[in-house]
């Protein structure tokens, strides 16, 4: 791989990890899509990276049930729903656009119900 596509991807693989990192503090900013998005780009430009990520204490056990078991945590998939709910309500609220609200909510509950039908880790059960 030419060197200029290896450095962009690793480029993502950071940027993806520190956004992951402050998710973990920030309750509205998500974590492991983040994480997962860093593995992915750093597998490709830094497989170093990638696996130094995987072996992580905190971020490792999810991205590791993901990838083997394509599985939710319990405690993301609640957290993702009220996350998802508190959106719905501030659209509600804030869009004054009926369609454009609808559309949203929509678009937004289609994730939820998405988040909640992913199965639990194995490990988990």
């Amino acid at each position: 791989m030419p060197t200029l596509h290896r450095l962009a991807f690793l480029g993502l693989a950071w940027i993806s990890f520190g956004l992951g990192v402050i998710g973990a503090f920030l309750p509205l900013l998500p974590t492991t899509c983040f994480m997962l998005l860093a593995v992915w780009a750093a597998s490709k430009g830094s497989p170093r990276f990638a696996a130094w990520i995987r072996d992580h204490r905190r971020f490792g056990p999810a991205i590791a049930a993901w990838e083997a078991e394509r599985a939710i945590p319990r405690h993301a998939k609640r957290l993702a729903a009220v996350m998802l709910a508190l959106s719905m309500v501030v659209l509600a609220v804030t869009v004054s656009l009926l369609w454009l609200k609808l559309a949203l909510i929509a678009g937004l509950a289609l994730v939820a119900a998405w988040v909640l039908s992913r199965p639990e880790p194995v490990a988990a059960r």
